[in-house]
């Protein structure tokens, strides 16, 4: 509790959290956290610029500060790279914080977190995800892993500016109570209207897949989206798929292809994907940073999974469900399938003809019955 003798005060903190999507995302409740218990406290936070669109959203982060260190690091030497670092550096020398709070736990994040010239909190060895890190902090809190990404970083937060954590994220299983819905804090009045399509003047219901995510393994078959899509436009829902590649555009229009009122997006900036969740009567998703923004928008979704663990990095909220594979390796981590690996050189015959085996128990039926249960709670 050391710092509640500065409650009246405003307080004035940097947050290093620069990714990935669902990573951000993750911290945006225990950012709702620190504004409810300590009223007149008040974020900078540093971020990838691809991702800079979010932290604007919440009321309690006055300033973003936004990064490329992925842009960065492919010409280091550019003066256009150079020029960016000098203003980076100086966007935090205008401030005077009273400490930074690197919540990514990355050695990167803790050489953004020292140019601040302000002391800098973070996990200890054990607890940082990188244990080096913990080696430029002048405070280091432990934080227990084998819990749910956001209930790790409610405990940081909670921990560093010494409040306790509401009742809600201290349950079992991290279970969200209904009357948390609005744990993220995102104002949804700073997101753009949503962008007009074929059937924005339909009444129908929206079902948008967000089909595309990084690991080979993630990703659900082609063919069990078209399925599904054939199922719910067959009830009367309008499908709608949004895209972030051209590798994503070009699956978009094969599920696509042939079926009436599915329709391929525009590419879409994260405030315009924000408003066609919004718009949204349900989502379904892979286990993908798309995802995380679905449930801090509290879109009904339902998250499917195979190697990952939705226990620790699914989609957190009241109207989420995660459907996860029974499949007896599952969750193996790995992003790439030893049993399709070992099929597809030929070293025996398998009926697997897609990258993630385990898929196949999280049949299109099934995720069907499931959305439409979700709907009626």
């Amino acid at each position: 509790m050391q710092l509640h003798f500065l409650i009246f005060l405003t307080m004035r903190i940097l947050l290093v959290k620069t990714s990935s999507l669902g990573d951000v995302i993750h911290t945006l409740p225990a950012v709702t956290d620190a504004a409810r218990a300590l009223p007149d406290i008040r974020f900078d936070w540093v971020v990838e610029e691809a991702f800079a669109e979010i932290p604007a959203w919440h009321p309690a982060v006055e300033r973003v500060i936004p990064v490329a260190l992925r842009r960065w690091r492919k010409h280091p030497f550019a003066r256009a790279t150079r020029t960016e670092w000098k203003a980076f550096r100086a966007a935090l020398d205008t401030t005077s914080y009273d400490f930074v709070l690197d919540a990514q736990g990355l050695i990167k994040s803790a050489w953004l977190a020292v140019k601040a010239h302000a002391p800098v909190h973070g996990l200890d060895f054990r607890s940082a995800r990188e244990s080096l890190a913990s080696l430029a902090y002048s405070r280091r809190y432990a934080v227990p892993w084998g819990q749910h990404g956001v209930r790790r970083v409610r405990e940081l937060f909670a921990a560093a500016l010494g409040y306790s954590l509401p009742e809600d994220a201290t349950g079992e299983n991290d279970g969200v109570s209904h009357a948390d819905a609005a744990a993220y804090g995102l104002d949804r009045a700073r997101i753009p209207a949503v962008i007009e399509t074929a059937d924005a003047a339909d009444d129908a219901p929206r079902l948008v897949f967000l089909h595309g995510t990084t690991w080979p393994t993630k990703h659900w078959p082609e063919s069990y989206w078209r399925e599904l899509a054939r199922l719910a436009t067959g009830a009367g829902w309008n499908v709608r798929l949004p895209w972030g590649s051209e590798e994503e555009h070009e699956r978009a229009r094969r599920i696509a292809k042939g079926l009436d009122r599915v329709h391929v997006l525009p590419r879409l900036p994260l405030a315009g994907l924000a408003a066609e969740l919004i718009a949204a009567t349900a989502c379904v998703s892979v286990d993908t940073g798309p995802g995380h923004l679905a449930a801090a928008l509290d879109v009904p979704t339902l998250s499917l999974f195979g190697p990952t663990n939705p226990r620790l990095t699914g989609a957190w909220g009241h109207r989420q469900r995660r459907f996860a594979t029974d499949f007896p390796c599952a969750p193996c981590l790995k992003k790439k399938c030893p049993l399709h690996s070992s099929a597809a050189s030929g070293a025996s015959a398998s009926p697997f003809t897609h990258d993630a085996p385990c898929f196949v128990r999280v049949a299109p039926a099934r995720v069907w019955e499931i959305l439409g249960t979700m709907r009626q709670t």
